[in-house]
């Protein structure tokens, strides 16, 4: 085996990670976006990133990226509170703002459409 083979699979992979990553962020935002609304919160776009990455088993035992993206709101424009959402793979496993407005809980969000 060459190493341009090699190299061209390890570039391959890291592609494919950061456009998994770009997907799974971009989920995140529009459930925290959504999360807030609900809440009659103000979310604030520009905060969302990513905290922890790990692996971890889904439902049927297979093994997928667990990522947790914090995120900050605000309940009155001059304050700002943290929130997580935790994805697994491309599935929202649950988000938490800040404990007295909506403790974390299960999403049964796949996809969203916005």
């Amino acid at each position: 085996m060459s190493w341009e083979i090699l190299l061209l699979g390890v570039f391959g992979g890291a592609g494919w990670y950061w456009y998994a990553g770009m997907q799974a962020r971009e989920q995140a935002i529009a459930v925290g976006r959504r999360s807030c609304s609900d809440a009659n919160l103000q979310f604030l776009d520009e905060s969302v990133a990513l905290s922890r990455t790990r692996f971890a088993r889904n439902s049927s035992g297979q093994l997928q990226f667990q990522r947790d993206y914090r995120f900050e709101f605000s309940d009155t424009g001059n304050n700002r509170r943290p929130g997580v959402v935790r994805m697994l793979g491309d599935r929202v496993e649950w988000i938490s703002l800040d404990g007295e407005w909506q403790a974390g809980r299960a999403a049964s969000v796949t996809r969203l459409g916005d």
